[in-house]
């Protein structure tokens, strides 16, 4: 029998085709304690199964609410900056808050991380944040899938993506349906930039004005690294609260497209959302990019949350009781504006008028 051998000479494995199973053993063995934190009383087997198992429980009509995502571009700058314990936060937020703007309570969720070189502690301290990700948001971390990619990926470069499944009863679906005019439109408070708009942010800051990550920024009162890697709010137990207390119609998960381009997806036709730039002042960062990089208003806006990570419509007899309820879980909320019909002629479904204090 012949024995094959690589061009160097040497027997061909696994391993010599740039893929270690002893790593990703490794790294198993790492971040299953972490993984573990992140359960709920429903979850059967335990990690390492070739699927996870999740007892339903017991529902009168209930709907399954699924949403996958990534975090786009913010993950070069983790990687610049070797910080990958937060990213998994980020990753979470984007699918479990998604989740919730039709009324579902995130139930558990899947990731996928595709790595050049499987490194076992940078895989740990990426499902370190997804868990904790999964903390906040009140759901389970029930398996997911580390794939290394020599060849295709450089050693140092990682993406990772995830699944999240949630479930609502039906007859307590949000929607576009539910809203009238006259309801209140509440903003929440984004912790930045969030995880859109990286292209532009890192396009601006890094590359046209060479600024380094490493540097301390005034404006910022920190590293611009610090706070470009600032995770993402996870608003989903904040939400569900607000809809177990208040008349909630529905909310709005601001992401890519900004406030006015995610309004639009929640706003029914014959409606529109008048909002006022007058009730709130973008964060720092917001007015660091635009004066650094003269970018236009409109493509700010459209491009960034702006500080509007999440907007509830609520009926207007539960505004103040929404925003009590939005205080005591601390976070940052105002009145935005209302729903009214629509004019003769207008298409718009979201209208942001005004100007910011001081911006």
């Amino acid at each position: 029998m012949t024995t094959n051998h690589s061009a160097e000479g040497g027997p061909v494995s696994y391993e010599s085709a740039g893929v270690s199973i002893e790593a990703g053993d490794k790294a198993v063995e790492l971040f299953a304690p972490l993984a573990k934190r992140a359960s709920r009383p429903e979850v059967r087997g335990g990690l390492g199964g070739f699927a996870g198992l999740f007892a339903l429980g017991k529902y009168r009509e209930p709907l399954l609410a699924a949403g996958s995502d990534g975090v786009g571009t913010k993950l070069a700058v983790a990687q610049a900056m070797d910080k990958h314990d937060t990213i998994g936060i980020d990753l979470v937020a984007m699918c479990v808050d998604d989740l919730v703007v039709c009324g579902a309570e995130p139930l558990f969720l899947q990731d996928y991380i595709a790595i050049g070189k499987v490194v076992p502690e940078k895989v740990a301290q990426i499902v370190e944040g997804i868990a904790e990700g999964c903390v906040q948001a009140g759901c389970a971390l029930l398996g997911g899938e580390t794939a290394e990619h020599p060849g295709v990926m450089n050693p140092e470069d990682y993406d990772v993506s995830a699944t999240a499944v949630g479930v609502v009863e039906a007859d307590e679906l949000l929607g576009p349906d539910r809203v009238h005019e006259g309801d209140v439109v509440i903003a929440m408070a984004s912790s930045g930039l969030h995880s859109n708009g990286y292209s532009l942010a890192r396009h601006v800051l890094l590359e046209r004005a060479g600024l380094p990550l490493d540097g301390h920024v005034e404006e910022l009162g920190r590293t611009l690294g610090e706070e470009m890697l600032e995770p993402t709010r996870i608003y989903a137990l904040d939400c569900l609260a607000l809809a177990a207390e208040c008349l909630v119609r529905t909310f709005c998960h601001v992401t890519g497209g900004g406030l006015v381009g995610n309004m639009e997806r929640i706003i029914p036709e014959g409606k529109v959302a008048e909002m006022n730039r007058a009730t709130w002042t973008p964060a720092p960062i917001f007015t660091f990019i635009q004066s650094v990089g003269d970018v236009a208003r409109e493509e700010m806006e459209k491009t960034f949350n702006m500080g509007v990570g999440m907007v509830a419509v609520v009926a207007p007899e539960d505004r103040d009781r929404a925003l009590a309820i939005l205080a005591a879980r601390h976070i940052d909320s105002w009145v935005l504006g209302e729903v009214r019909a629509s004019g003769e002629g207008e298409t718009a479904r979201a209208v942001l008028s005004g100007n910011h204090p001081q911006f």
